[in-house]
């Protein structure tokens, strides 16, 4: 038997005759049990921010999408359509065309971005569920899908034929430009929908049919500017990307959808270190007390060391009762802390307890690693405050001179 273990426990469990002490160690294992709780549902917070914040992009995010290696467009061939259709890895796929442009309404004009997409583009991405109002564009038509943003800049109605809408693109070439009119193609368009996805994307882009968009554009029959896939389900990501970079050469470059939101994500995986660093240090100053009541229960306690020490048992075993007692104090706080963290975020996640709006709750993600990130670092940092604890001791402290 380990009468280290076996000692520590009994210390963990007793009380001190001096009630000082027991407050002490009371507050110490509270510090802990809080610490832990709270680092667990700010964790589980940001977890809820970074999903709600994603599913409003993620929306529109294909699987993959094969952006155009050099210049702004490449040519997808008759093979190269061939052998994507016969692609088992691949459920749909669209083909896209975008480009900044100027787009106006009787005196109001404003910049953005026209994507073009075919017939498919329903199939990869939830097309419908971004509508806010209107409905989604015919193929074989002049009609728009408008960013809010953009609706409201420009007062933009649906299906409204007396406010004519243009939308202008610098006609390609060289040269000097000897008049506006030759200077810009230009095509009409009609609005049918309004959509909302985030405050970004509503201000800046404008769906288009890819017909209408080629036109605009000038581009030949089967340019594009990039291709946007949706896998089959149970596909293994990196295989069909590899599968497809075959087909597609050089000529593209593939991304997932955490390579398309790449700045979002750095930016929200940079704020939860932020935030898990900070409540880090305000548990490294909560476990200055574990420090405290563990030196006091060693000059409590003495007398029983110097028994110990009389009967044979090192200076060495003494420090190690110390350090598992502090040990064990820590792991057993940071247990209890996560037990009572998942039970309020389970409850906010079943019952919305805190509203950011009368109609959205706060958004709380509960994940199976943030228990080992709590406890983990609750038992590291209860492993170096026990050891700084025990390593006080001294032959001196337990030897009855």
């Amino acid at each position: 038997m380990n009468v280290s273990l076996y000692i520590a426990k009994r210390y963990l469990r007793s009380k001190s005759s001096n009630n000082a002490i027991n407050f002490i160690t009371n507050i110490a294992l509270i510090g802990v049990v809080l610490g832990a709780a709270s680092l667990f549902i700010v964790l589980s917070g940001f977890a809820g921010l970074k999903d709600f914040t994603l599913q409003f992009s993620s929306v529109v995010d294909p699987d993959l999408k094969a952006e155009t290696a050099i210049g702004k467009s490449f040519i997808l061939t008759e093979d190269d359509i061939t052998k994507l259709d016969s692609l088992n890895d691949i459920a749909f796929y669209s083909k896209i065309i975008e480009e900044r442009v100027i787009i106006t309404s009787e005196d109001k004009n404003t910049l953005a971005t026209v994507k073009g997409v075919d017939e498919n583009y329903q199939n990869v991405v939830s097309a419908d569920s971004i509508i806010d109002y209107g409905n989604w564009l015919d193929q074989k038509s002049n009609q728009i899908v408008v960013g809010w943003g953009i609706s409201n800049s420009l007062s933009l109605g649906l299906l409204d034929f007396t406010k004519p809408i243009k939308i202008y693109v610098p006609k390609p070439g060289k040269g000097q430009i000897t008049s506006t009119k030759n200077a810009f193609n230009t095509v009409n368009a009609v609005n049918v929908g309004v959509f909302y996805i985030n405050e970004s994307l509503n201000d800046e882009y404008i769906y288009a049919p890819i017909d209408l968009t080629k036109n605009l554009l000038s581009y030949s029959p089967n340019q594009v500017t990039s291709l946007e896939f949706k896998l089959k389900k149970g596909i293994d990501e990196s295989l069909a990307k590899t599968n497809i970079q075959n087909i597609l050469g050089d000529k593209v470059f593939l991304k997932n959808r955490t390579q398309l939101n790449d700045a979002l994500y750095k930016m929200l995986n940079t704020e939860n270190l932020a935030v898990y660093l900070i409540f880090t240090l305000v548990l490294i100053i909560a476990f200055f007390n574990i420090i405290g009541s563990l030196i006091m229960m060693v000059l409590d306690k003495k007398k029983s060391l110097n028994t110990l020490f009389n009967i044979g048992v090192t200076v060495k075993d003494i420090r190690k009762i110390f350090f598992l007692q502090g040990s064990l104090m820590s792991i057993i706080g940071g247990i209890i802390g996560l037990i009572i963290a998942f039970l309020i975020t389970w409850l906010q996640k079943a019952f919305s307890l805190v509203m950011i709006t009368p109609s959205l709750a706060y958004p709380v993600t509960i994940k199976v690693e943030n228990f080992f990130i709590v406890l983990f670092t609750i038992s590291i940092l209860g492993i170096i405050a026990s050891k700084i604890a025990s390593s006080r001791i001294t032959k001196s402290m337990v030897q009855n001179h």
